[in-house]
């Protein structure tokens, strides 16, 4: 095992009523509040009107910013920022999915520096502050409300890329299963997919730490019991209180403890397609980890079937690679580029989802790609 530290500042509040709390636990930062949220989901559930109602009882001063994207972009992220410095804001508040979150995140180092936000995202500018963050979350998927990471995307640059600070951390962060209950079928499986692809990145990471696995073998298996039955019956509160706790598990550092670093290749491979075609985050990890199995089979088998063992109690890869696809199209979630519109038979999509790999520099942090492995994927994705 390597050595660790274990360290989450984050305060979980989980279930049913949880943000009755939201307006004395958001006062606690400030009184003048920029709240951040989507494209209306968020008020087609009534979260919206909970959360806003809380925060006026309180007597709280709130200012929205809304119609962060489901792929969010820094353009967007930059026009917040420069709402918060206009309203002199003193907290953040996130209402909305991990897109939502992602972006107020990167919004709370922006709200404290004169350039753009996208130096940040390079590193070129190097935040010493931020404003608070209280997350309130609205759809089961990332586990942003309980880490310290963001994925925003530049369209003009072709670049979609993560960051990762200790400055962003949420302070509080509201988790009612009851907000998740009209999200689509799509964006469920969506959200059940992006739960499971951010186990398997932790279970390919490097180093040896069985407890560990034996965490993130369960939070996979957690997601395959309930996310079909969740499915089937989407105003289930109870299947959504699971599969909210199992996204949140998956990402939170529990499944890294003890190793030296999770993969993520698999994750630069779909933010590829997200950046280039606009597919959904979770449609993009269904058709990508297929393909990265496939490539690695023969490369990391023993990997593989330890996989197989904790999960289907089978050995064989090739068995192993099919049953991982056959949970993805058991979601309903796309394995496929062609199920998604993308026909890389057109030698000018082929090359433009290359070169854009290419500038994306994609690869994995334990498991290496290069520009050879790059056309494998494209083919097996196809």
């Amino acid at each position: 095992m390597e050595n660790f530290v274990m360290y989450n500042p984050v305060k979980l509040h989980f279930g049913d009523g949880v943000t009755d709390k939201i307006g004395k636990v958001t006062s606690d930062y400030g009184k003048k509040v920029l709240i951040v949220t989507g494209q209306g989901s968020a008020k087609a559930s009534g979260a919206w009107d909970k959360v806003m109602e809380r925060l006026k009882e309180a007597g709280l001063e709130v200012t929205e910013f809304s119609g962060i994207k489901s792929n969010p972009i820094i353009e967007d992220v930059d026009k917040a920022a420069a709402l918060a410095k206009e309203i002199k804001a003193e907290v953040i508040v996130a209402l909305g999915g991990g897109s939502v979150i992602d972006s107020a995140k990167i919004i709370a180092l922006a709200a404290k520096y004169d350039g753009p936000a996208w130096d940040i995202m390079e590193e070129k500018h190097k935040p010493t502050d931020a404003l608070p963050l209280i997350a309130v979350l609205t759809l089961a998927a990332t586990g942003t409300e309980m880490n310290p990471y963001a994925v925003v995307q530049n369209n003009c640059q072709q670049v979609k890329k993560g960051y990762g600070n200790k400055l962003i951390y949420p302070k509080h962060s509201f988790l009612d299963p009851s907000f998740t209950l009209t999200v689509s079928r799509d964006y469920t499986a969506y959200g059940i997919v992006d739960l499971i692809a951010h186990s398997l990145e932790a279970w390919f990471g490097q180093g040896d730490a069985s407890l560990t696995d034996r965490f993130t073998s369960a939070i996979i298996r957690e997601a395959m019991k309930y996310g079909p039955e969740l499915l089937d019956d989407l105003t289930n509160y109870d299947l959504r209180a699971r599969i909210m706790f199992a996204a949140t598990c998956a990402l939170n550092g529990m499944t890294v403890f003890g190793k030296k670093h999770q993969d993520w290749g698999v994750h630069a491979i779909g933010h590829c397609l997200s950046v280039t075609y606009d597919v959904p985050h979770g449609a993009s990890l269904s058709i990508a980890y297929p393909a990265w199995f496939k490539l690695q089979k023969d490369r990391i088998p023993k990997r593989i079937q330890e996989l197989g063992t904790a999960l289907f109690e089978t050995h064989s890869v090739d068995d192993i690679i099919h049953k991982m696809e056959y949970v993805f199209k058991g979601l309903g979630s796309p394995v496929t580029l062609k199920e998604v519109g993308i026909d890389i038979s057109d030698e000018q999509v082929r090359a433009k989802l290359k070169k854009v790999m290419i500038k994306n520099k994609v690869s994995g942090l334990v498991y290496e790609l290069d520009e050879k492995d790059y056309d494998k994927l494209l083919e097996y994705m196809a």
